[in-house]
């Protein structure tokens, strides 16, 4: 028992040695250098606590208080680690959206709606625009796979009756300095952002400058649960605009933020590791009923596969109109 005790005790501190070292090498303060020494000290305090586990020597309990400052010293740091909105972000992302609802009718301020010729030069433009709840017809998800068939990008766009298509997205608010990580998304580098955008620039930008595959399915919800769905979007905008949050690549992402907003409108839904995945979103979606299972699958992905109609069609006034032909 004294055995397993201690294999049990130098799993938990090898876990913690990896989470520090990893946690200091993204957010550490000072420079390549300051963060090495940082990670240097953490090391070492960690092993030598470890060492104090296996062999008893006069140093042992020194090493095990010297490794509880440090990890005591580590988790300060951690907390006081707080998203922030007011950094030098990117232009994509540089306004936070938010909404006022009056009756049926929102009005959204700070909808993306960019020029785009390549992924590094376009024309910025953003704008307010309202949307009668009343004359919402459509949800359709957009999967863009930016690194295999197992990662995508989630999107939801809304369309109306006369015949605008409003997308939101989940997206992460990069600094200026910064480029996506995965790992970087564990820990607290980015902050969390919702757009509100023209297909002709959140779609056409996937499928035409950054190359992406883009796909495209309609998915069956009641008028009343995309009213709902909608409102879910504006009051997460509102309240990231008011009190930001940090993008978690697991916890907090494109497609389990979605789920959250889904899940009190549509009760049952469960967990499910293509939520993480969500490449495979559309076999959870086929299954739970949210997909025309009048069709294979299969032919609904071949059908939904709009990427060479996204990159055609270019950023014109017809795009959503030109995708769906």
């Amino acid at each position: 028992m004294h055995i397993l005790t201690q294999s049990l005790l130098s799993f938990v501190l090898l876990l913690a040695l990896a989470w520090g070292l990893t946690a200091l090498w993204v957010q550490a303060p000072g420079g390549q250098g300051l963060r090495m020494i940082w990670m240097g000290l953490w090391a070492a305090s960690v092993l030598a606590g470890l060492a104090s586990l296996w062999v008893q020597h006069r140093y042992a309990v020194p090493a095990r208080w010297t490794l509880a400052a440090a990890a005591m010293m580590l988790a300060v740091w951690w907390i006081s680690l707080t998203p922030s909105n007011q950094r030098d972000w990117t232009d994509d992302v540089a306004r936070s959206l938010t909404g006022r609802v009056q009756g049926s009718v929102v009005t959204l301020h700070n909808i993306r709606n960019f020029d785009w010729r390549s992924d590094t030069d376009y024309t910025v433009r953003w704008q307010d625009a309202s949307y009668d709840l009343d004359t919402l017809q459509s949800v359709d998800m957009a999967l863009s796979h930016w690194m295999g068939p197992a990662i995508a990008h989630t999107l939801v766009s809304f369309g109306f009756t006369d015949g605008r298509h409003l997308a939101f997205s989940v997206e992460i608010r990069k600094e200026r300095h910064e480029s996506f990580s995965t790992v970087g998304g564990f820990f607290k580098q980015f902050e969390r952002s919702i757009i509100a955008s023209e297909e002709r620039d959140i779609l056409y930008v996937r499928a035409g400058p950054r190359g992406e595959q883009l796909f495209l399915y309609p998915i069956h919800m009641p008028q009343a649960a995309m009213r709902q769905l909608f409102l879910a979007y504006v009051d997460s905008a509102n309240r990231l605009a008011d009190a930001p949050q940090f993008y978690n690549t697991v916890t907090a992402n494109c497609t389990t933020l979605v789920y959250d907003m889904v899940r009190p409108i549509v009760p049952g839904l469960p967990m499910d590791i293509r939520l993480i995945l969500s490449g495979y979103l559309p076999e959870y979606l086929y299954r739970h009923g949210g997909l025309d299972t009048r069709q294979p699958l299969a032919v609904l992905r071949a059908q939904g596969d709009i990427t060479q109609r996204a990159a055609q069609a270019g950023p014109g006034a017809d795009f959503s109109t030109r995708v769906r032909q």
